[in-house]
């Protein structure tokens, strides 16, 4: 539960972040956060594998959706949600650790 909050929060977060800045870039950010995790996945980790890459792989691109996210909220949003979403990252690294465990194992 708090992997998928964290990446719904990511997905809003930082394209919101970065359209001040770049329009382009903002969409960039919303195709890469959600394409690269659905098409490059670890085998076993996910029903359908497009393009199977090692546990490594998928445990950068969690971090990289957790940095999007804490990142963006506190570019893009008040102090007080920006710290809520800080506290949820943490939750998400905690209950991701099995999973990562599994996945740092996995060819």
């Amino acid at each position: 539960m708090a992997r998928v909050a964290t990446e719904l929060i990511a997905w809003v977060a930082a394209p919101w972040a970065l359209v001040s800045w770049s329009v382009a870039a903002a969409v960039i950010a919303v195709v890469v956060l959600i394409g690269v995790p659905s098409i490059f996945v670890t085998r076993g980790d996910k029903k359908q594998v497009l393009v199977a890459v090692p546990g490594w792989a998928t445990i950068a691109m969690m971090v990289v959706l957790i940095a999007a996210a804490v990142l963006g909220a506190w570019f893009a949003w008040p102090a007080w949600v920006a710290v809520l979403v800080t506290a949820l990252a943490v939750a998400t690294v905690g209950t991701e650790l099995p999973r990562w465990r599994w996945l740092a194992r996995a060819p």
